[in-house]
């Protein structure tokens, strides 16, 4: 018998197998019967599951899923083998809910994503992606929530297991199973939070009709996030398995969906030629200097990189600016770390933005270096983040800029989806061979200079990995650090280095993804993360540019403190143990630093 085909799904993956091998009835456990309290509890919950997929059809967020296929190995427990990404913006706004079953068989065009799946199929073929699967939006919209159907304690059982902790939230934690089978129905355990009696976290599978066995729908653990004060909205999904295609292949998976822009916003720039009235003002205006020609150049390229920033950072792809946050506390500074030993004076000053993709590129829009969050998260020191840097930093030195076309704004008044299409913001292969000879000589002459071999290691093992994750390497906006036949660009670091050596576990060439930023689901903001940081113990944990699991330390969102100088005198002050927004990282330029975990 031939082997079945493999449905992938945006967060799910699921395999269809004869029916014939389904048993005909599941076989449930008998759960324990809830008290009151716990009853209450559970209605609540599902009742604020029908007001969170109300609130997500108000959304547009941005929703990205990257895959690796691996397979087992002695050494290292497994190594990827392979790789998927996908990346749309999807308004949920033009979807509906599913009505009735699945039907592996039929068209994925109905159901929640019945006018959302031609923006699946449209941000595919803009990023020139084609993995030969076909993708099943259903399947990742039921990631997203217990059932969208048919939520209520008549379709299902809950048994009470304890109370626990997730960071600063108090939650109520419930295994969950189906009382009537059918295609899609969950299994596995929720976590509700105490006080609203929202579902935070969801990990189990689906069922397939006659079948509680979870070998049809692949596992999940999705995460979910207090974004504002009252809403909490889906953040992450991970999933892994340890093979599949029947077992005769020792194949898996691991893969991370990821959701954020769930409130963009226009950017706003401050413009230098804003007119303000001021009382008894002289006008002086005509008396300013002329500008002359290479001043106007200069000016009308800065035109045209903030226009594409601005759209940029409207379609959900460039994080916001956090005052002194982690682009100008780190990334800036190891600029300035750049410019000064080598004597560089430009126009206006260049800064760095992250590009909130984890696929591993960066380039330059004008004086503005972009570079990806996959990137950041994976470079291990300061000296690997600066040899990304220095090249881009001789991009901006050399003049190679974006397109001025984009200095008329109409230019980029395009769909959100076309944004990967419409904006050219690559350099050819003449442009990156300037840029590395004269960013290897900025390295040589920074602060940098003696820990080139470090940073070495981070080209290697990314050259050595880039073979087999082709797609996390394949830039969707910007430039790879590859060149087209995988070596990469900075290859004399690259040849400066060390072996890697796996045994060596003072050596880690590169990070697990996920392994520095976080993303503000709600504004895009990117922040370091404030995590214990430790050494690896065993060849296995160093897991460089590998997908890993995804777990949040909640914290609530709590309004905005009331002005006490305008506030009545009965007002009650915010209690001091209410957890508060982790602080912006400040001071240290260096991210190896650990941070300051929470408490």
């Amino acid at each position: 018998m031939k082997p079945s085909v493999l449905l992938l799904g945006l967060s799910t993956l699921v395999l269809a197998v004869p029916a014939a091998h389904a048993r005909k009835h599941p076989q449930y456990e008998q759960v324990r019967q809830l008290t009151s309290e716990q009853s209450a509890l559970v209605d609540k919950a599902l009742a604020r599951e029908k007001v969170l997929v109300e609130n997500i059809k108000k959304r547009t967020p941005l929703v990205e899923t990257y895959i690796q296929d691996t397979r087992p190995d002695v050494k290292l427990y497994s190594i990827p083998v392979g790789d998927h990404y996908m990346l749309s913006r999807i308004d949920f706004g033009k979807a509906r809910f599913f009505d009735k079953d699945y039907d592996l068989r039929g068209s994925t065009s109905h159901g929640f994503f019945k006018e959302s799946a031609s923006a699946f199929a449209g941000i595919t073929r803009a990023l020139g992606l084609n993995s030969g699967f076909t993708y099943v939006s259903l399947g990742f919209a039921e990631m997203m929530f217990l059932d969208p159907r048919d939520i209520d304690q008549q379709h299902y059982a809950f048994s009470y297991v304890r109370r626990e902790f997730l960071g600063g939230v108090r939650t109520w934690v419930f295994d969950v199973q189906p009382k009537v089978f059918g295609m899609g129905r969950f299994y596995g355990r929720v976590w509700i939070e105490d006080q609203d009696g929202n579902i935070v976290r969801l990990n189990g599978a689906f069922t397939q009709p006659g079948e509680f066995s979870s070998k049809h729908f692949f596992h999940f653990d999705s995460w979910r996030t207090n974004v504002q004060p009252g809403i909490w909205l889906p953040a992450a999904i991970y999933v892994e398995e340890s093979h599949r295609i029947d077992g005769r292949d020792a194949l898996g998976l691991k893969a991370q969906t990821h959701f954020w822009g769930y409130s963009l916003k226009l950017p706003s720039r401050e413009s230098e030629n804003v007119n303000i009235k001021v009382e008894d003002a002289e006008d002086k205006s005509a008396e300013s200097q002329d500008v002359a020609p290479l001043e106007a150049t200069r000016a009308w390229v800065s035109q045209a990189e903030n226009n594409v920033l601005d759209r940029l950072e409207q379609a959900g792809l460039v994080a916001p600016l956090t005052p002194n946050g982690y682009e100008t506390s780190v990334l800036d500074q190891i600029v300035t770390n750049l410019v000064v030993p080598n004597n560089l004076a430009f126009s206006t000053p260049v800064h760095c933005r992250v590009l909130l993709t984890t696929t591993v590129e960066t380039t330059t829009i004008g004086n503005t270096i972009l570079l990806s969050r996959g990137l950041l998260d994976a470079m291990p020191s300061e000296e690997a983040i600066a040899s990304v840097i220095s090249m881009e930093l001789a991009h901006v030195a050399l003049g190679h800029h974006v397109d001025t076309r984009y200095a008329f704004n109409d230019r980029l008044l395009f769909p959100d989806e076309s944004t990967f299409r419409r904006i050219d913001m690559y350099h050819t292969d003449r442009e990156n061979e300037e840029a590395v000879k004269r960013g290897v000589e900025y390295l040589r002459a920074s602060m940098y200079s003696d820990k080139l071999p470090n940073a070495g290691l981070f080209w290697a093992q990314l050259a050595d990995r880039g073979a087999v994750l082709k797609q996390l390497n394949t830039p969707k906006l910007g430039d790879s650090l590859l060149r087209a036949d995988g070596t990469p660009w900075m290859a004399d670091l690259s040849k400066s280095a060390p072996k890697i050596n796996w045994d060596d576990l003072a050596q880690i060439p590169a990070l697990p993804l996920g392994s520095w930023l976080k993303v503000d689901p709600w504004d895009d903001h990117v922040a370091m993360l404030s995590a214990k940081r430790y050494a690896p113990m065993n060849p296995r944990d160093k897991m460089p540019l590998e997908v890993t699991p995804v777990f949040f330390r909640l914290q609530r969102k709590t309004a905005a403190p009331v002005d006490q100088a305008q506030a009545p005198s009965t007002a009650v002050p915010p209690a001091a143990s209410v957890p508060q927004p982790d602080p912006a990282p400040t001071g240290s330029a260096t991210p190896t630093q650990p941070a300051t975990p929470p408490q």
